[in-house]
């Protein structure tokens, strides 16, 4: 496996032609009591377009990302772009965190040390891991795929070669969102090598087996999907957008700066646990270094194929199919949706239920002193698999 070292460095030209687009920036005539009700607040993106075009240093976060040890590996057909951080400990445990939309792995840039060196963070030295966040596959610097075909679960049999081209035959892993499927499949196709995954989100493509033997949906689960269903109606066009015609809608998000920041912060917005105040919950940089990335990468396109994929291979299970590595949950107060422990142990050996006290969907951007708590509490009784 060709692996090379990475660091960022987005030209000048490239940051003076995105400041040009946002003076140019064509605003809507809109109503102003609208608010968030039916997108971002109007009021709210033209204070981020400014700031995005007068005030955010992109050098100085480019700076601090340039600090994760960043590497791009070639497997089979597709460029990967990676973060490996080494553990500092007796015998750290190899561990992979998967991001998702709208998020990169700019998301995991704080929990990394903490997963790393939790002796540095008042944790103990034995609960560190060598860590590897992946870019997916048409996110950030990890190149475009050039064939269909490319969703969550080839993305587990690329992050499979890529730990063992880093001379990881056994992992962890751990994921949100598109990551949470990602780290799905690899414990369902690899769990000879698998030691045990930690999800923060359950993938909405989760299909248990509801056939003839299946045990009846009881009023908690039936529950939950009313609740999936009715979120679908009134918060999901997005993804179903994303998921049957994409390129139209990426055409205008990546020639305008100001729609693209429109689109990617609603999601901040609603997904987060902020209590309605974006800029006070995430802050304005961290916001704008993670659209910074689709827009200089040009990937917002790209980073919809896997909501296609997803339509046509979602994570189902037929019946007697029961994924043996095991799971653990955190569940995260401002959260999407998520299934109660009966829906995920129809397939999954569910070892641990967390239930968190804050947080929402990006839980390792928003809360990642949390998060990295809550991973290596699940992981601390496996590590002898590790061996």
């Amino acid at each position: 496996m060709d692996i090379q070292p990475f660091k960022i460095a987005i030209s000048d030209a490239s940051i003076d032609d995105l400041k040009q687009r946002l003076a140019r920036t064509r605003w809507l005539e809109t109503i102003d009591c609208l608010g968030w009700r039916e997108g971002t607040d109007a009021a709210f993106l033209k204070r981020l377009v400014s700031y995005w075009q007068h005030t955010f240093d992109w050098r100085r976060q480019e700076t601090k990302l340039n600090q994760l040890p960043q590497f791009t590996a070639q497997i089979d057909q597709q460029r990967v772009h990676f973060v490996h951080q080494k553990g500092c400990g007796p015998a750290p445990m190899p561990l992979v965190l998967t991001h998702g939309w709208p998020g990169s792995f700019v998301e995991m840039a704080e929990i990394v040390p903490m997963l790393a060196d939790p002796a540095r963070y008042g944790g103990d030295p034995y609960d560190a891991f060598d860590v590897v966040v992946p870019s997916l596959p048409g996110y950030g610097f990890s190149s475009a795929p050039t064939q269909t075909g490319i969703g969550s679960a080839q993305t587990a049999d690329y992050w499979a070669k890529l730990m063992r081209g880093l001379g990881y035959e056994k992992f962890a892993a751990q994921g949100g969102d598109i990551g949470a499927g990602v780290s799905s499949w690899l414990a369902r196709n690899y769990p000879e090598r698998i030691i045990g995954v930690h999800l923060n989100f359950i993938p909405g493509s989760y299909r248990p087996y509801l056939g003839e033997g299946a045990t009846p949906v009881c009023a908690e689960e039936q529950d939950f999907l009313d609740k999936v269903s009715a979120w679908a109606a009134s918060e999901g066009a997005y993804g179903h957008q994303q998921g049957t015609r994409p390129q139209s809608l990426a055409v205008g998000l990546n020639d305008s700066p100001a729609g693209l920041a429109a689109w990617i912060t609603e999601k901040f917005q609603a997904w987060s646990d902020c209590h309605g105040d974006l800029e006070q919950g995430i802050g304005l940089d961290a916001l704008l270094t993670d659209i910074s990335v689709y827009w200089f990468t040009q990937s917002i396109g790209s980073s919809f194929r896997m909501y296609v994929e997803g339509r046509a291979m979602p994570l189902s299970f037929s019946q007697g199919q029961h994924v043996q590595p095991p799971l653990g949950v955190a569940l995260f107060p401002a959260e999407l949706p998520m299934p109660p422990r009966s829906w995920v142990e129809r397939s999954f050996s569910v070892q641990r239920w967390t239930t968190m006290s804050r947080g929402g969907h990006f839980a390792a951007l928003e809360y990642p002193e949390d998060l990295a708590k809550e991973i290596r509490d699940f992981f601390r009784p496996l590590r002898e698999n590790a061996r």
